[in-house]
């Protein structure tokens, strides 16, 4: 019953998508270790909330996306375009002249297994998605026209209408 209950959930919040009731897709990666997600207690309640996901973010949005005929170009909407609008970053979110060059290159008919060996999270042990296959394939990202990733970090605190400097 719970699982038909969950389904039932993703599937209204994958119409509030399509129904552009809801604009975007963001990600609240919160890492923690196993121990703080108090799985001997079966409490919801006490563990710790969110999912080391941030890697996954593109891939998993986009398979369940083409699995309901949903474009690339549409997901890249919900999870650039539109967190950059809300976030007031007026530099971000496009790939166009003034824009900095914020972009990835992906697979997107390529699969992968997760592999919490192979994820850059700070605690990859704690994710839900080992073993899942996933479509779009992350080959490269780039930030300011320039390649970042594991063991090259580039981010750097944004403020609204400051982003520039």
């Amino acid at each position: 019953m719970a699982s038909r209950a969950l389904a039932a959930n993703r599937e209204l919040l994958w119409g509030g998508l399509r129904e552009q009731v809801l604009g975007l897709v963001v990600s609240d990666h919160s890492p923690c270790t196993v121990p703080m997600k108090a799985p001997d207690t079966g409490d919801f309640g006490l563990a710790w909330g969110g999912i080391s996901s941030l890697q996954l973010g593109l891939p998993l949005t986009w398979t369940q996306a083409r699995r309901r005929g949903i474009g690339l170009a549409q997901v890249a909407a919900w999870m650039s375009a539109a967190p950059a609008r809300l976030a007031g970053l007026t530099a971000k979110g496009r790939i166009a002249a003034g824009y900095d060059a914020d972009f990835c290159v992906l697979a997107p008919e390529e699969s992968f297994v997760v592999d919490p060996g192979r994820l850059s999270h700070r605690h990859p042990e704690t994710t839900p998605y080992a073993g899942r296959t996933l479509h779009g394939v992350v080959r490269l990202t780039m930030l300011r026209g320039q390649a970042a990733g594991p063991g090259r970090p580039r981010g750097r605190l944004l403020i609204r209408g400051q982003e520039a400097q």
